[in-house]
């Protein structure tokens, strides 16, 4: 079914020649006519030279770096003017989940953990001087509280983990996108409360195991209402990875091993892998269907291991947006936040 308008995707992570390409492919074909991708900076020319102008750029850290530490400080620093220089970068990630924590202990580490931290103050600065806005990852799933991060001592809670995003939009006024519906997709009253006292703040529908799961799991007409009530200001994403690896391509030597990798190992299972993400989502969005998702999650597991395993999937409630909703959250949205020639 043709999508009602062109599809901006704000959140994705495209990575590798081969595999870009691919992912393009299966993004057309659901209507993406654009993605802003978060790469490495040393990866950016291959994504650029591989998809042209239907990429643009979100600064992005180093994860792989060896010096971990500096690459979230002083190297970020550097690495957002080269983004901005470069490639024309207009948005800086914010890259603040809660497994920072197992990175950064002892003395210094509240510097970089914390949302308000002064690494994190000056890398607002700079993006502001840049004329750039910010996307931000805050928490994680309400799953993963209840299991990997029970640990309280050294995670807090969850809510805990807003303060500093709430100093932060107050303290720089450009736009804020806050990414996988703020983190909080399981609780619209919280995000609700979020978006009335932050009229900078703007959500995007990233992480689609996570978005199908947990707004599947609301009333229909409680997420139409959330969605029409911040119409305007949630903003469409997949988060989609692509890799080399996922085309059959032999692992770089200096990526670590990890399950994202092993999701595919062939052309065809890299395009089916894409495309799922794209499927799922527009058909969360619009179409009042019910079934299981295409996509595995195991998520699911994780709470209950004896209903589900690896596998599973949950079922997919389609809320049926309407086509104004629609066209703002596919289109219009992004072109509000004035980051979108046209």
């Amino acid at each position: 079914m043709p999508a009602p308008c062109p599809i901006i995707d704000i959140h994705a992570h495209i990575n590798g020649r081969r595999a870009a390409l691919i992912y393009k492919e299966a993004a057309e074909l659901y209507g993406v006519s654009r993605v802003y991708t978060q790469v490495r900076l040393s990866e950016a020319p291959v994504v650029r030279d591989a998809l042209g102008d239907f990429a643009r750029f979100v600064a992005f850290p180093d994860f792989r770096a060896q010096d971990r530490t500096h690459a979230m400080t002083k190297g970020y620093l550097d690495d957002i003017r080269a983004f901005r220089e470069e490639h024309d970068a207009r948005i800086v990630k914010l890259w603040n989940a809660p497994r920072l924590r197992d990175f950064f202990r002892g003395p210094g580490a509240a510097d970089i953990v914390e949302f308000d931290g002064a690494w994190r103050v000056k890398q607002a600065e700079l993006a502001m001087r840049l004329g750039m806005m910010f996307m931000v990852h805050v928490a994680d799933p309400d799953t993963w509280f209840r299991t990997t991060y029970a640990d309280a001592s050294l995670y807090g809670a969850k809510r805990d983990h807003y303060r500093g995003l709430e100093v932060m939009l107050d303290r720089f006024p450009a736009p804020w996108i806050a990414a996988h519906m703020g983190g909080w997709p399981e609780d619209l009253d919280f995000l609700d409360g979020l978006m009335e006292r932050h009229a900078n703040l703007y959500l995007d529908t990233s992480a689609t195991k996570w978005m199908v799961r947990e707004l599947s799991a609301h009333p229909r007409e409680r997420v139409v209402r959330f969605f029409a009530r911040w119409r305007g200001r949630i903003l469409f994403g997949s988060d989609i990875v692509t890799l080399d690896e996922h085309t059959g391509a032999e692992r770089p030597a200096d990526v670590r091993a990890s399950a994202m990798a092993d999701l595919a190992s062939s052309p065809e299972a890299a395009f089916d892998l894409y495309a799922s993400r794209y499927y799922a989502l527009r058909r969360l969005f619009e179409t009042d269907g019910v079934g299981p998702s295409p996509i595995a999650d195991p998520d699911l597991a994780m709470t209950d291991a004896v209903r589900f395993n690896a596998y599973s999937s949950p079922i997919l409630r389609g809320i049926g947006l309407s086509e104004p909703t629609l066209k703002s959250l596919y289109h219009a949205a992004v072109q509000a936040v004035e980051i979108v020639d046209g």
